[in-house]
């Protein structure tokens, strides 16, 4: 679709019988009703992650092994795009990631951890406390959306069997507090997917305490910006994790009432305009980060931008507030990372 024909199908409502929710939402729609809007063919190339037969996505799968828990995520976002579309044998498929995930789990809560390709590892307690809220904010995302479509019953007991281990889960990174906001100010980013991680799992759990964490740890990533509200990424401006920071917080503050938060995207999201191209392509000029060779991956490749994380927050972001401009860069972005495939 061109840019001129996002924003009409984005903004189209959603039909969804049956559909019972149990609370107001934030925004007044569930993140389960938002997402329905979104075209199910690109929701499943955002987030349509795939285990493989190991039962491993992301990092993991690229090793060919277990490394930590974080990349498991991938397999939480593969079950919610097929619970949005409706697909429920692709979400069994996607659901075995999740299971080989606590097949890992420790008794402190923790999770096992091998040495990464570069030679680090999440074995020390920072790094498989970030490691573990990596992988606790999609799980805690995926049960809330799963809780918000028609699909629950399909999942409420093995939601309930596991909600004694995200609760030790989620008291391993709660202990972890202080060395979040040691080890990722300098990441903002990391400070909200950590924030999303107490948030939603804490809704999950019920667990009040867990929750307050989060909106601490929002409340600390919101002094984490410039004068001209970007979010910053070892002290200046990086186009990727500038959205990285918006994907994570607003997917929070579609289910925990975060005013402040709200208020502080329209600022970081008119910088990030300013860095999607005609053609779609990402900006990267003086980022502090991505795509100009600063930093490595696991695996020792450069950097780059996450352009399916950019296209998500811009979309989510646009049909929270209803802003073609959002939808149609979006869009631009889309089509350019599909053209590179």
């Amino acid at each position: 679709m061109g840019a001129n024909t996002v924003a009409p199908v984005f903004l189209r409502a959603a039909a969804l019988p049956g559909v019972t929710v149990k609370s107001v939402p934030p925004h007044g729609r569930t993140e389960y009703e938002i997402l329905r809007q979104i075209p199910p063919a690109r929701l499943r190339v955002l987030m349509g992650s795939v285990p493989d037969a190991k039962g491993l996505t992301g990092s993991n799968s690229l090793a060919g092994h277990w490394l930590e828990a974080g990349p498991q995520r991938g397999s939480c976002r593969g079950v919610i795009a097929a619970v949005v579309v409706d697909d429920l044998p692709a979400a069994e498929v996607a659901w075995r990631g999740v299971d080989v995930a606590f097949a890992h789990q420790r008794a402190d809560g923790g999770f096992e951890a091998n040495v990464r390709p570069n030679g680090a590892s999440a074995k020390p307690f920072g790094a498989a406390v970030e490691t573990a809220f990596f992988f606790l904010q999609e799980l805690g995302r995926m049960i809330l959306v799963i809780r918000q479509s028609p699909h629950e019953a399909h999942f409420h007991d093995r939601i309930v069997a596991l909600e004694p281990k995200i609760r030790r889960a989620s008291a391993f990174i709660l202990s972890g507090y202080d060395t979040i906001i040691a080890n990722s100010s300098k990441a903002v980013n990391r400070i909200f997917i950590a924030a999303k991680a107490f948030g939603l799992c804490g809704l999950v759990l019920k667990d009040e305490a867990l929750i307050a964490a989060s909106r601490k740890l929002v409340a600390h990533g919101l002094t984490l910006r410039d004068s001209g509200g970007v979010f910053l990424e070892n002290g200046g401006r990086d186009s990727s994790y500038n959205v990285v920071s918006i994907l994570f917080g607003q997917v929070l503050s579609l289910h925990l009432s975060l005013p402040e938060l709200d208020a502080a995207f329209p600022a970081a999201v008119a910088w990030q305009l300013t860095r999607i191209r005609e053609n779609g392509q990402v900006d990267v000029t003086g980022n502090s980060r991505t795509g100009v060779g600063k930093e490595k991956s696991y695996f020792g490749d450069a950097k780059n931008v996450n352009y399916g994380e950019v296209v998500q927050a811009l979309t989510l972001y646009g049909l929270v507030r209803n802003d073609p401009a959002s939808l149609a860069a979006a869009d631009r972005v889309f089509a350019y990372s599909n053209s590179r495939r």
